[in-house]
Formats: C-alpha cells, structure tokens, sequence
C-alpha cells in the first residue's frame, strides 16, 4: 500500500490585508503538519485574497506576494510537506494567476492558470492572462531577494506535474475543473494521482451540489485522489466564499469541511491509499488503451517519497454521506457569516435595521439574530478568534463575553419602527414582538410631523398641498407622498445609526442595513434613495419567495416565532392611507407577482431571454392557462418597467450575492441604464408572434395603454426610459 495523507483548509483571507493572510497560511501549514499531512493545498491567491479586483493592477500586490512567499519558505513551514500556495506572478509583461508548488523551503514549480474565470461575478480576464503554451515548461527567474534568500535562482514555469519518488501530483485551478475538456482528464491518463484545485469559489444559493458533482466526476471513471481547497468568508465585496473544502478518492467524498462557519482557519485531513487508485485505472480497459496513446503532459522529477507503506496503525479515511444544507439554512447561515466578517473589519458597533414589521426588514432582522447566535455557539466552542472580535465590538469589560445571544444583540444591534398614519398596528406589534425575540434595543418613532412640514414647506412653495389617491389625488401627488416617507426613513436611519452610540455612550458608529429583496430590484418597485439605501444588504439578491420559506424556517429553526405570523400577511408598503374599502398591497401596486417575477428573472439573466424569446418561452410555460395576448401583455409591462427602473440599481445598496438572476448594476448584471422602455422593434415582434398564434386577431391597444401607466408613474418622457431622481414606484415596505 502507499499511504498518503493530505490536508486542504478553508481560510477566511481578507482582499490586500497581507498580514492577516499570512498569518491564516502560517496557521494552515502548521495544522496540515501536525496531523501528519505532506500535501497542505490552500485556495486560489491565497496570499492577496481573491477579490482584490484592480489592486491585482498594482506592481505592489505582487511584491508584496512575493514578500509574504519569501517569508514562508524561509522557516520551516514546507520542510517535509507539499505546500501549494496561490499568488499573482508577472513573468516579462504578463500578469498570472499562479499556484506556486513548494517543498523543503524551495519552489519546485509555478503552474499558472491556463483556463480564466470571465463570466458572472468573475473578471479575471482584467487582471491576468491564460497561460497559452502547454507543450513545455520554461524557465522563469525568480525576484533577486527572493532568489538570494532560497539559494534558488530559477524555477520551472508552465503548465505540467511534479513526478515524486512514489505518486505524481498536479495542480488544476478552480475554474479548470469546470471547462469542456479539464486539464485532470489528461493528467490522469500521464500517470497524475493527486490533484490540487486552488479556488476562490462563491456561495449562490443551491450551487453546492454542482460543485461537488464535479469533484466526484473528475475521479469516478479515470479515478484519483482530487483535493479541493476555498476562501471561506467576506473578503472585502458583496461576495461570501464557502468554504466546502473536501477530500475527493475515486469518486468518494472522504472529507468535507463547513460550508457555513466563522472560522478563519479550518484544516481538513484525509488518509488515502494511493494504490486503490492505481488499481481503479487498472480495471478500466477504455482508460488503458486511451492511456496508451496519450498526449504527453510536461513535468519535473522531485527526489522525494510521499508516501508510507502499509501501517495498520492507520486509518484510512471512509466515504461520508455529503453534507448539504438547505435553501433556508443557506439564507441563515450565508448572510450571517458575511455580516459577521463585514461588522468586525469595518470599525463599526453594530447594526440599525428600520424594521417594518414586514416580510423583507423581517428576514434582515432575523439574520442578523441568527448572527448572533453564531458567535455566542463559537465561542462557547472556543474559537479565541470570534471571542476577541465580540468582545471588542459589543465593548465587553472585565473579562466578560458574549455567552447569550439576546444579550450580545443588545449591544450591538438597533431596530427603528418609522410609523406614519398609513401604519397599521399589526405591523407595529409584529415589530416590536419580533425585536424581543432577538433580543434588539428597540425603538418606535413617529415620522409624521417631519413628513407634514415637509408637505406644508411644498405648499408654501407653490400654493398647493397634494393628496393621496385614495383622498381624490392625481398619481403625481400619490407616489410624491409616498416617497417623501420612504426618503425621511432614510436620512432618521443614518441620523440614528451616527447619534444612538453617543446618546447612549456607546463608542464608534452603527452599519445601516438595507432590506429590499432581488425582485424588488428587478421590477424597480423601491424608491432611489430610500430605506433601500443603506450600508449593506444582506437580501439584496434574495428572492420573495425564499425569504418567506426562510421565516417559516426561522420561526422555528432561530427560534423567533413571530416570524410566522409576519410570513402569513400580505406584502404591502404601508405607503397610502388604509381605507374601509382599500388596502395597498405590493403586487397589485406591481402589477405582477413575486412568483412571476422570479420566473422573468429567470428567463432574462439565466437564459439570456429578451422580450421576444422570453414571451416564446412563456407560451410553452403558461400557454394552458393563457392566452398569447395575455402572455404577450405581461412580457411587455414587465419588460417597460425594468427599463424604466434599471437606473435605479446604479446606487443600490452593496448586497450579498445569493441569487443567480440578481440585476446587481456594479459587476453581476453589466447593462445599460437609458432604455427606449416601449422596446418599438421587440414588442412589434411580440404583437406579430400573437396575431399568429391567435388566428389574426386584432390586438386591443395593451402597449399604448402600458405606455401611458409608465408615463404617468414613472415620468419617462417621449418613451424613453430617463427617470428623474425623484421618480419610481414605492418602496415595499421598509
């Protein structure tokens, strides 16, 4: 037998903080030697975290990087074990993105990435180049100080494998394994039986399961042990890494690290039989013969043995049943940790949350409380690391820290219920119920006199004092009036968020929390500069429908019971005055559902639909239940008010990445803000695809009267999509 054992970590890196990170490194190397480990794989630029985005740009990150390696090799970190270590190199004028392969205080290659990540939330593209010459290995002189302090002048440079006494081992880097045709497929067929995957992989909600069904079908059929290594946490951005370290052995999962966790640093060890590999590809004759007539892979000879021989003091390390968590767990935990990593490296004190008593504020509320228990858990676990940041931010003294999560919420969390006369009690109750059950420093506040000088100081203006809609109002004066609610609960959160601390002699400052979902974005149906702009958001890519599966959850699961009753009740703004015969409610203010909302989002971003093929589409999905008029007629009201909105995501608040169809302006969904927002060519289209399937009949005016509504809601002027600052349906809810 030859025994391997190998040890991957999840590290919570923060994007430039180089001390910090190598620090995490130093910690992860020492843990994968102690257990024995002699492969330790970090994640993808480890060194520099991931997401520095154009500081990648700056000769200083590499030095620096190359600063942080140096004093890595220089202590005995690598001596008697296989480090991969991720960093950006510049070789001549290119920059790469890089997994350096060190052994006993030397390099022994540099394998830069050959396939970039350039879709989605990645942009790699930007900052490195794909190495392009596979054929070889080259020659690549190290940094003078780092060469004199190794005693090491060059090192090999390429794409290829380290061929060690006893096993070879080969680096595949995170978004390789995922191409075509993965660089693992021909690296098994050279004789490569340990695979390295760097990554710097995010959380969206239900990727999970795509991840690992890669992991298992790169070793299932050609066999091989695959490790896999991530960021874990908040690096700086809107993204939250997850973890999910594991140990892949011909197709079994034999270790698998937290998806969930605030650790900085958690080490996976697993102990592997590197000739059950051998015997797998023996046993495959297709593998055999395709082996046979491989394409030669470059790679370099260590003297060095891995491996130990048979040992029944050893355990090998069993197949496990995979762990995955649930949608709403993900909603929980994903948020929680991000939040967890943003309040301790901002400088912040907490948190203010305008809590509404509805759906949206309600899931914050209940994050930001399932936060809390996180930390009081870890502590309570002994994580030192967690221990001090509460400390610190929730301003314990004398040797006290947090041990009940209420408490700990006492201290570093403020929820704010903004009422007007258009609140209703329900809402208010629910509020308040739902801030003692996580334990808020809770405060209710009437806005209306702010609200009514601002109204009389209008009509001193112009002589004129609008109405509601309901009252006889135009709907200028309507959602002018409700605007001017949603805008005051902005500027009182950022006043609080300022003066709660000092008021209550508190130090430092409070993080305003945003708290519209991924729909509501969608569709625009948020007013510019409302409660909508905060700080953070940790919902912001978050669907209505799954935020209120996550309050069912929670209402039992974080033990916040009220959660329920607040799912139960209709979404609505509170923005008009509740009549007898009149109450507003968010989807008929829409004109559309949540569920159909999630489904156009769907089509837009995911599928790539524009309005023609999203309405093909849709016949197929709907056709049983609607007419293509009435198919037609929803495409293009959705479609004339994304356009008419889309501005409004060039100052949304920056929110945790969750949702694959997120309209997220600043680097997800990359699209023009000016639109001709009655589409002439898109919806002609549209109406000639009806007249056929109808039979030619006539089409009664739906476009021009969709116009008008535009026009009149939204002040788009001459059909197209310019939107005045102040423009923009309400707000749902707080």
């Amino acid at each position: 037998m030859r025994l391997l054992k190998v040890a991957t970590c999840n590290l919570n890196q923060w994007a430039m903080d180089f001390d910090c990170n190598l620090k995490n490194i130093k910690e992860s190397i020492t843990k994968s030697k102690q257990s024995g480990a002699v492969i330790r794989l970090g994640p993808e630029l480890e060194i520099t975290g991931y997401g520095c985005e154009d500081h990648f740009l700056e000769l200083d990150t590499v030095s620096h990087s190359w600063e942080c390696l140096k004093e890595i090799l220089v202590g005995d970190y690598t001596d008697g074990i296989l480090c991969s270590i991720g960093m950006p190199v510049i070789r001549g004028s290119e920059r790469y993105n890089c997994q350096l392969l060190c052994y006993n205080r030397k390099i022994l290659m540099i394998r830069p990435k050959i396939w970039l990540a350039n879709d989605g939330n990645y942009r790699e593209l930007r900052w490195f180049t794909a190495w392009k010459q596979r054929d070889q290995l080259e020659e690549f002189q190290l940094p003078p100080d780092v060469a004199e302090a190794l005693s090491q002048t060059s090192v090999p440079f390429g794409y290829g494998y380290i061929q060690f006494l006893d096993t070879a081992v080969a680096a595949e880097v995170c978004e390789e394994l995922f191409t075509p045709v993965p660089p693992h497929a021909e690296l098994a067929l050279n004789g490569v039986e340990v695979f390295l995957n760097a990554s710097g992989s995010h959380h969206q909600l239900r990727k999970l399961d795509v991840r690992l069904r890669a992991f298992i079908g790169a070793t299932h059929t050609r066999g091989g042990v695959y490790m896999y290594s991530n960021h874990q946490g908040c690096d700086g951005a809107r993204l939250y890494y997850d973890g999910c370290s594991c140990v892949v052995v011909n197709g079994d999962v034999v270790a698998q690290g937290s998806q969930f966790s605030l650790k900085d640093v958690e080490v996976l060890v697993a102990q592997v039989d590197l000739d059950a590999v051998a015997s797998l590809r023996g046993s495959i004759s297709s593998f055999q013969e395709q082996a046979s007539c491989k394409t030669k892979v470059s790679s370099i000879t260590a003297p060095y043995k891995l491996c130990q021989s048979f040992d029944p003091r050893l355990l090998l390390s069993s197949p496990l049943k995979i762990k995955y968590h649930s949608p709403e767990e993900e909603i929980a935990f994903g948020p929680g940790c991000w939040m967890w990593d943003y309040l301790r490296r901002s400088g912040a004190s907490g948190f203010l949350l305008p809590l509404s008593g509805g759906a949206d504020s309600s899931s914050v509320a209940a994050i930001v409380g399932c936060m809390c228990q996180l930390v009081v858990k870890e502590i309570a676990n002994g994580d030192e690391q967690v221990k001090a940041d509460a400390i610190r931010i929730g301003h314990y003294t004398d040797g006290k820290y947090p041990t009940d999560s209420k408490e700990f919420a006492k201290r570093i969390f403020y929820t704010v219920f903004m009422g007007t006369e258009n609140s209703s009690d329900a809402t208010r109750s629910r509020a308040k119920l739902l801030a003692d059950e996580i334990g808020s420093w809770h405060l209710d506040v009437s806005i209306d006199t702010v609200i009514s000088s601002l109204i009389s100081l209008f009509q001193t203006l112009t002589g004129k004092r609008p109405v509601y809609k309901v009252d006889g109002g135009s709907n200028a004066e309507n959602l002018g009036l409700q605007n001017i609610q949603a805008r005051i609960r902005m500027v009182l959160a950022f006043m609080l968020a300022s003066l709660l601390p000092w008021a209550h002699s508190k130090p430092g400052f409070y993080l305003v929390l945003g708290s519209s979902n991924v729909d509501e974005g969608l569709r625009g149906y948020l007013t510019k500069y409302d409660c909508s702009s905060a700080d953070i958001n940790p919902i912001g890519s978050i669907s209505k429908q799954d935020l209120r599966a996550f309050l069912k959850w929670a209402a039992v699961h974080l033990d916040y019971p009220s959660l329920a009753e607040i799912e139960a009740a209709p979404p609505t703004a509170e923005l008009e005055p509740i009549r007898s015969n009149y109450s507003q409610l968010d989807e008929v203010d829409m004109g559309m559902t949540y569920e159909e909302l999630s489904i156009y989002g769907r089509l837009r971003k995911i599928f790539r639909c524009g309005p023609v093929s999203m309405f093909q589409n849709l016949c197929y999905k709907w056709g049983g239940r609607l007419s293509p008029l009435e198919i037609g007629n929803k495409v293009k009201y959705f479609f004339k008010y994304y356009s008419i909105n889309r501005h409004k995501m060039t100052v949304l608040t920056p929110s945790y990445h969750a949702e694959s169809y997120s309209p997220e302006d600043n680097r997800f969904d990359l699209r023009q803000f000016l639109y001709n927002s009655s589409w002439p060519h898109q919806f002609r289209k549209i109406d000639e695809l009806v007249n056929q399937l109808d039979g030619n009949k006539p089409i009664v005016g739906a476009s021009a009267e969709h116009e008008q509504m535009g026009v009149a809601l939204d002040r788009g002027g001459g059909g197209m999509g310019v939107v005045a600052a102040g423009s923009g349906d309400p707000r749902a809810g707080l």
